[in-house]
């Protein structure tokens, strides 16, 4: 669903400090814009994936321009089903996101059904779900329900096709109609003469590039942060932290006052942020804020492998311990890489976040539950079949539940650590 257009050249990308972004409008029958489709054009075209664009929507969350890059509209966000889950969506009003849902690689029912689950959930928190036109194959009959959008690719769909397509799809459905890819006054017509309503395309507007600018806060101070908020701390001693670090206060308070956070007034102190964001998703915002942090330290795959850790062992934590414990498998995951991202030994780095130390000794010496699931992910991450299989024997979970965790926990890492 994403348009390849506006990708800059090899000199104009950036990193996080300066994502290129562009949006590109979804307008109604009377040309108002609805809405738009958010694209990441900080990557060549062939590095581009879903994930990606999940990193775009917490930048765009954080730009420090002008502009209000994600706006009052609908925000149309690619993912990928691996991604479904991850920590971003917390960080978003979901009133106001439509997920765009891909088809997946092989129609096969079985993993349709299993994935119907999924994106009922989502829907029931309140996120619009998008679909292109392969869910009006039957094959996707069980998603077909859940779509509130559906869009039609007009560039590779003959009028014949796209007519049969729309009438199928009032037919059979709810989901407001998208014509996409729509280049003339022909396929415009063709679709509006159908009853769709909804427009994306160049024939309306192409994708506008925004560099998201954002401020790189202090590595201390972030760690400062988390370990206040990870100890319940009170909100005049996080105040603190945020008042002496003025790129860490300022990417709060934009991701704070963002229009696609969903707040219903402005935000305008420190403290008022810090209450209305709560500190589960403060923690969350932070711990991202620390993975992609690099100025110029250790390289990408180290934050990278951090925050595949700890969403990999919260996962699998998530099957057979206990809620506290899967918080601190996520703690332990990804601050197993401390001493590779903060440059210093691991004993020293991890003194830096006064963990408890039951959990400084299952990272350092692989003692108890998260030790073991610590030892299972770095098999993973080598591919040794033999540590896999010793590490799996004392724990109770399957080829299967470490598979999919796997999965998810590499596209939720995506996200942050993309360059």
């Amino acid at each position: 669903m994403t348009d390849p257009s506006a990708t800059p050249s090899p000199g104009q990308r950036n990193g996080p400090a300066g994502a290129m972004i562009a949006r590109q409008a979804i307008v109604n029958a009377r040309q108002a814009v609805v809405g738009y489709e958010l694209l990441d054009r900080s990557h060549a075209r062939d590095d581009h994936t879903a994930a990606s664009d999940v990193l775009a929507l917490f930048n765009a969350l954080s730009h420090a321009g002008s502009e209000e890059i994600v706006g009052k509209s609908l925000l149309f966000v690619n993912c990928t089903h691996e991604s479904l889950s991850g920590g971003h969506l917390e960080l978003v009003n979901p009133d106001r996101i439509v997920l765009e849902i891909p088809p997946l690689a092989r129609p096969d029912a079985e993993e349709i059904a299993a994935r119907q689950p999924v994106l009922a959930a989502l829907r029931e928190r309140g996120f619009h779900l998008a679909f292109n036109q392969s869910v009006l194959e039957s094959a996707y009959a069980p998603w077909l329900a859940q779509a509130d959008f559906i869009k039609l690719d007009l560039s590779v769909l003959p009028p014949d096709q796209a007519t049969v397509l729309i009438q199928h799809a009032q037919r059979q459905s709810q989901a407001e109609l998208i014509a996409e890819k729509l280049e003339t006054a022909q396929q415009y017509d063709m679709a509006s003469s159908l009853g769709v309503g909804m427009f994306q395309g160049y024939w309306f507007a192409r994708p506008a590039l925004v560099q998201a600018k954002l401020l790189s806060p202090v590595q201390a101070n972030i760690l400062e942060l988390l370990n206040l908020v990870r100890k319940q701390a009170n909100t005049d001693q996080i105040e603190d932290v945020l008042k002496r670090d003025a790129g860490l206060a300022f990417n709060l308070m934009r991701l704070i006052n963002s229009a696609g956070l969903g707040l219903r007034r402005e935000i305008t102190s420190f403290r008022q942020a810090v209450m209305l964001l709560g500190l589960k998703k403060l923690f969350r915002w932070a711990a991202l804020l620390l993975t992609a942090a690099r100025n110029g330290g250790p390289p990408p795959a180290v934050g990278q492998t951090a925050v595949v850790r700890g969403r990999f062992m919260e996962l699998l934590a998530q099957e057979f311990l206990t809620p506290e414990q899967v918080d601190e498998a996520f703690l332990a995951g990804m601050f197993s890489m401390l001493d590779q991202m903060l440059e210093m030994p691991l004993d020293q780095a991890l003194q830096l976040l006064d963990l408890p130390t039951e959990v400084v000794n299952q990272i350092e010496h692989h003692d108890g539950p998260l030790g073991q699931l610590l030892l299972l992910v770095q098999a993973c991450e080598t591919n040794s079949d033999e540590d896999y299989d010793h590490a799996l024997q004392t724990l109770p979970l399957t080829s299967q539940q470490v598979n999919m965790a796997h999965l998810q926990a590499l596209a939720w890492a995506d996200q942050v650590c993309e360059v």
